[in-house]
């Protein structure tokens, strides 16, 4: 791994394969351990990078920060590599970071993949699951209750539960005040009044058993954006990447143009 400084926090890297540049944006609370399986492919067509975001993996975790934070980031990683423009892909949280990418920087990203997102984070996606399934939830450590909504969040939970245990185990635990900061970080964000200024094509991948982030909402984020492609996974929640591994690949490589 590799660190570079980005206003005077230290942030972690990996870059892989040769080619035009890629860079995958992981998801909350999530490290670049995420990608590891996609990374396998992608790296054979592109040279593929991914990060730990700040207050995430080896990444340094400021006490506080913002979505902003995350955006100056990686533009921050762009200018330190010497890229001009990349391929951008952001999971979930990820892809609210590319979007503020795209949108203060449109010239810099090529092409925009966003997966199981929204343009808005007025109310928290986490909070609101919870408020939905309260009766379930009373009296339950916040961990528990996001154990008890996983089957509203996401299709494939075996699939879900070994891809996550391998990331975490690979990267940094979080503590409680971490975690607190990385939902911090999130609270209020609005795309919807700038989406316009996106250049890049766009696809967009929701999964039907997402609650947390659902289709409508990607559906929105798609609306929003001027070229656009969306696509609804039948046999995924909030981690369509995951849990259609094969699929996903698909549909990226495809958009990407790889022969």
């Amino acid at each position: 791994m590799t660190t570079f400084q980005s206003n005077d926090v230290s942030l972690v890297y990996e870059e892989f394969g040769e080619g035009e540049p890629l860079v995958l944006l992981h998801g909350l609370t999530g490290n670049r351990h995420m990608f590891d399986q996609d990374v396998q492919v992608l790296k054979k067509y592109f040279r593929t990078i991914v990060l730990d975001a700040r207050g995430h993996g080896d990444s340094d975790k400021p006490s506080s920060y913002t979505l902003n934070d995350h955006v100056g980031d990686v533009l921050n990683l762009l200018d330190h590599l010497e890229i001009e423009e990349t391929y951008l892909i952001g999971v979930s949280m990820g892809s609210y970071i590319a979007q503020g990418v795209a949108i203060a920087s449109p010239e810099r990203v090529k092409k925009l993949v966003l997966v199981a997102t929204k343009s808005e984070g007025k109310t928290s996606s986490m909070e609101a699951l919870f408020e939905k399934y309260a009766d379930e939830l009373k009296g339950l450590t916040f961990s528990q209750k996001v154990l008890k909504v996983s089957p509203y969040m996401f299709h494939d939970l075996t699939a879900v539960g070994q891809w996550s245990k391998e990331a975490a185990e690979k990267g940094t635990p979080l503590t409680v005040e971490q975690i607190t900061a990385a939902n911090k970080a999130l609270e209020g964000f609005d795309f919807t009044q700038d989406l316009y200024r996106v250049t890049a094509k766009t696809l967009v991948i929701s999964g039907d058993h997402d609650e947390l982030n659902p289709t409508e909402l990607g559906r929105e984020t798609a609306r929003l954006i001027p070229i656009t492609t969306f696509v609804e996974f039948k046999q995924s929640g909030h981690a369509p990447n995951v849990e259609q591994h094969l699929l996903f690949l698909d549909f990226v490589l495809e958009f990407l143009d790889v022969k």
